[in-house]
């Protein structure tokens, strides 16, 4: 059993910028989170340069960034903002950026997976931290630019300057996540955390559930337009009451019908054995399991991958969806 340890959550007030001025952050990734967390830094006042190969710098170069390659990107950076994929960090890191590092230099992720899991492995000369937005690229920076923020965790995996942590939580004002809260973590919890809640439930275990109500409806009959409004549609609003209300007060602000039902019925389809396979699933995680079958894959060329994307692809709740969206429009 993994020891239990309480939150710290801290915003603006705990968080000074001065811990980066004067310093250069490199950014390592220009998708749509690392474009978003370089136009936050750029706009807080920070010093900010690009790393990327030849043939990703257009964006970039488009935002007015100074854009290198990788590893010069390191040789210039102070602080050096790993963003790009999960599965390319090793690769990345042991070609590129390991042989550029140099006493007094940071490291920063975005999530535990590549440290926790020791894909990555940090010399002991250079601080090693985490600030992991709760938000897509895109919406970061809508909320930035409205004045607003999104939640993150920050970690510190090794302090050898002495204030790994008072970057970590400059680099998180400086991307808007202190107008949100920011949650005192460890590389280890918010790896493992992520990945179970990505794969059992909010990912995973969801879009399953989804798929499952529609094919039953429309297995028995019902039009999938009728299944799809019914299954799928109302998502949102279920999801956005839950974020402002809670689960009890979602409840209190659908029919009383549809709440009695739910009472009686969720535990039905959550049943007994279906928390033993995301207590399987959460095993699998924290042994490592995950994190090896899927370098593997990456590997060899992502062939299940592929496989499994176009099974989703190829569903019959997307064509519908496609037909609802545009209707909606």
């Amino acid at each position: 059993m993994r020891k239990k340890t309480a939150f710290t959550i801290c915003t603006d007030r705990q968080a000074n910028l001065r811990y980066l001025k004067d310093r250069i952050i490199a950014v390592i990734g220009y998708g749509k989170q690392g474009r978003a967390q370089a136009l936050n830094l750029r706009d807080s006042g920070l010093d900010v340069i690009i790393g990327l190969p030849q043939k990703s710098k257009r964006q970039a170069r488009q935002d007015g960034f100074e854009v290198y390659s990788t590893e010069e990107a390191t040789q210039v950076g102070n602080l050096i903002s790993i963003l790009a994929p999960d599965h390319l960090h090793q690769e990345i890191y042991q070609r590129q950026i390991e042989p550029n590092l140099s006493s007094g230099k940071t490291l920063l992720f975005a999530c535990g997976f590549s440290i926790h899991f020791q894909l990555v492995l940090p010399p002991d000369f250079v601080d090693v931290i985490m600030v992991a937005p709760h938000a897509p690229g895109e919406v970061m920076r809508r909320l930035f630019l409205q004045g607003k923020g999104v939640p993150c965790f920050i970690a510190v995996k090794q302090d050898r300057s002495g204030n790994a942590q008072k970057k970590a939580l400059a680099y998180a004002k400086a991307i808007g996540c202190t107008k949100a809260g920011v949650f005192e973590t460890t590389f280890e919890h918010e790896a493992i955390g992520d990945l179970f809640g990505e794969q059992a439930v909010l990912c995973g275990g969801l879009t399953q559930l989804l798929k499952a109500g529609f094919d039953i409806l429309v297995d028995t009959g019902l039009p999938p337009e009728n299944a799809y409004l019914e299954c799928v549609h109302q998502l949102d609003f279920i999801v956005n009451t839950i974020k402002s209300y809670g689960i009890a007060g979602m409840f209190d602000r659908i029919s009383k019908t549809a709440e009695f039902g739910s009472y009686l019925s969720g535990k039905r389809v959550i049943t007994k054995q279906v928390k033993r396979q995301m207590e399987k699933i959460l095993q699998e995680i924290e042994d490592g399991t995950f994190a090896k079958r899927w370098m593997k894959e990456y590997e060899g060329g992502m062939r299940n991958y592929r496989a499994l994307k176009e099974q989703v692809t190829e569903h019959p709740i997307e064509k519908t969806g496609k037909k609802i969206r545009r209707l909606s429009r």
